[in-house]
């Protein structure tokens, strides 16, 4: 099993130290401990996802379509891999028709790409994975940089909505080359609340020893600002007490009644993700799914 590591896991150790003491856990701590590997796993093999892999299972039946521009070998760099599940369901198509395909999951999290490699493995696909923060436009662009074009470019499980979605679309979109394709999922917004589990928001803290006793995890739904048609779900650790949490590098005190920030999601209207797209991304939709009952978007993008 081959893993380049751009971000160790001593970076990340200290990131995550520094992330605590600034009361505001980036995206990437939500799948690095096994605790939080184990909420994320569960939380993606729910009902709520069924209807997400739907989407990516018809695309996947129309697989010949999508393979027109490129050559043998198919490239595939999936931002965000986790454990490779969804990805699986186009490498199989892909493989099924007959293509060679290269596979570089790229995620923070070294137990989810050993997951995602030795699935790819297992489908008989040559695999790379790349440890890598998909944050860091620096780090995408290397981990882009993986394969020749043209390939293709996957981020699945609203991955977009992890992160502030103008920035990360136009990180994304820098990737884009000539004959690229971009395949990614979004959570569209119905007017509803939706079901946040708290054991996959509370995981991190978790992991470093705080339990539910320390306080409680709350989620706010809102409306951004920036953008119409973009809206947040975001979560945050409110101390009943106060706390010291211990991290590898040091220990920090948090005081009774501070708020620790926690994961935020995005959702977005039909319209929103269009615009995103194509006025902040500079891409061109080429085609879109929608999953059964609504609930997502499954895009299809080139330069």
């Amino acid at each position: 099993m081959k893993i380049e590591v751009v971000l160790t896991e001593a970076e990340i150790v200290q990131e995550l130290a520094e992330a605590v003491e600034g009361r505001d856990l980036p995206e990437k701590f939500f799948y690095w401990s096994p605790l939080a590997v184990r909420a994320w796993r569960a939380r993606a093999a729910g009902p709520a996802f069924a209807s997400l892999r739907a989407a990516w299972q018809q695309l996947a039946g129309r697989i010949g379509w999508l393979l027109e521009p490129f050559g043998p070998p198919v490239n595939v760099i999936s931002f965000g891999a986790g454990d490779g599940v969804t990805d699986f369901t186009l490498l199989g198509a892909i493989g099924n028709a007959g293509r060679e395909v290269k596979y570089y999951p790229v995620d923070a999290s070294h137990a989810l790409l050993e997951m995602a490699c030795a699935g790819a493995e297992d489908l008989d696909i040559e695999t790379g994975g790349i440890k890598a923060d998909i944050a860091s436009p620096m780090h995408l662009v290397f981990a882009s940089d993986a394969a020749e074009s043209p390939k293709l470019l996957l981020m699945s499980g609203n991955t977009l909505g992890g992160f502030d979605p103008l920035e990360q679309i136009k990180n994304v979109a820098q990737c884009l080359h000539g004959d690229d394709r971009l395949i990614l999922d979004a959570a569209i917004y119905d007017g509803g609340e939706p079901d946040e589990p708290r054991e996959f928001a509370f995981a991190p803290l978790a992991a470093l020893g705080v339990s539910p006793d320390d306080g409680e995890v709350r989620f706010e739904h809102k409306q951004d600002k920036s953008t119409e048609g973009l809206h947040v779900t975001a979560s945050h650790f409110r101390t009943a007490h106060d706390l010291r949490i211990a991290t590898a590098v040091q220990d920090v005190l948090v005081e009774r009644g501070e708020h620790i920030n926690l994961n935020f999601s995005y959702r977005f209207t039909v319209e929103a993700i269009r615009t995103l797209l194509a006025e902040h991304g500079g891409l061109q939709i080429i085609e879109e799914i929608p999953s059964p009952d609504g609930h997502y978007l499954l895009l299809v993008c080139s330069r």
